[in-house]
């Protein structure tokens, strides 16, 4: 994968940015109207699709330090990509009868 430029990696921190502080202030219930589980959903997925992308740590570590759903979020990601590499290494014949399950 080729690196992102500047101006894409400043795009993706406002997004990150404007995400992480909606799911913040809904977890801190800090809500000025009703709660939209839909667009919830959405600023948790958008922050999972970025920190698929980047290393979250390198990339947005004041983001992390002040976001508790960047933390959390940026965790669960790794975690995830440890969980594949460790599957795929260490159980190569499950990888390929679920890659053949999926087809």
């Amino acid at each position: 994968m080729s690196a992102l430029s500047q101006t894409t990696l400043k795009a993706l921190a406002v997004s990150a940015n404007a995400a992480a502080v909606y799911l913040d202030a809904y977890d801190a219930g800090k809500q000025d109207g009703p709660l939209d589980p839909s667009y919830y959903r959405a600023c948790g997925e958008l922050l999972m699709n970025i920190f698929s992308l980047v290393d979250a740590t390198n990339a947005f570590p004041r983001l992390l330090k002040q976001s508790a759903a960047a933390r959390e979020l940026a965790e669960s990601v790794q975690i995830a990509q440890r969980l594949e590499i460790s599957r795929e290494k260490f159980y190569p014949r499950l990888v390929a009868l679920l890659n053949r399950a999926a087809a």
